[in-house]
């Protein structure tokens, strides 16, 4: 839930960027990061391990504007993909306002986002919140992967429900940057919308 801050007169928004294991969540805020003014932005803050390079989360206060007199501070989290790391992706997940599922591409990667997608709902079902009504936005990431290797997007929505849900989905290449604003841009103006 979003915290407001009347004497700062801030909101703070908490989005996390969720999915399998080395999908380009960590990719996605590095980008971010190294795009937006200084002014404008925090650390960029990493825990690494042995076995996960990210393994509670990336932090990035960034402002985008104010609403009715308040200004927005967004911060943006991942969490690690690996199977193991479950109790960390739902402390991290725990008070967010949004996410961003990042979503493989890789043919070979559809069940890996389909069993990161059903665990993200089971997630936020778990702290008493309608998974149906969260503000979520996926993100198709390495649309740049060879023809033989990319799922199409119709496969893509066909997997991960898009059709029922209704979700907003943006094509990115994180690495190189085309979607990442654009994921940013649709998940700010969902969690804002709630607000």
């Amino acid at each position: 839930m979003a915290l407001i801050n009347v004497a700062a007169r801030e909101i703070h928004c908490k989005i996390v960027y969720y999915g399998p294991g080395m999908c380009g969540k960590t990719t996605n805020l590095q980008y971010i990061h190294s795009q937006v003014p200084k002014d404008v932005k925090g650390d960029l803050l990493s825990i690494a391990t042995e076995t996960e390079r990210t393994l509670f989360f990336d932090f990035l206060p960034l402002d985008l504007g104010k609403v009715r007199g308040f200004q927005t501070r967004f911060h943006l989290y991942t969490v690690p993909g690996q199977v193991l790391y479950e109790r960390t992706r739902v402390a991290v997940l725990n008070g967010a306002d949004g996410v961003v599922f990042v979503a493989d591409s890789n043919k070979n990667k559809m069940q890996e986002n389909v069993n990161s997608l059903r665990e993200l709902a089971q997630n936020i079902t778990r702290q008493n919140k309608k998974f149906a009504e969260f503000p979520i936005v996926l993100q198709y990431n390495k649309r740049d992967l060879p023809k033989d290797v990319v799922a199409s997007v119709q496969t893509m929505d066909h997997f991960l429900g898009v059709t029922k849900m209704n979700w907003p989905r943006i094509e990115a290449v994180a690495t190189k940057g085309p979607g990442v604003f654009e994921t940013l841009r649709a998940i700010s103006r969902v969690v804002i919308s709630k607000l």
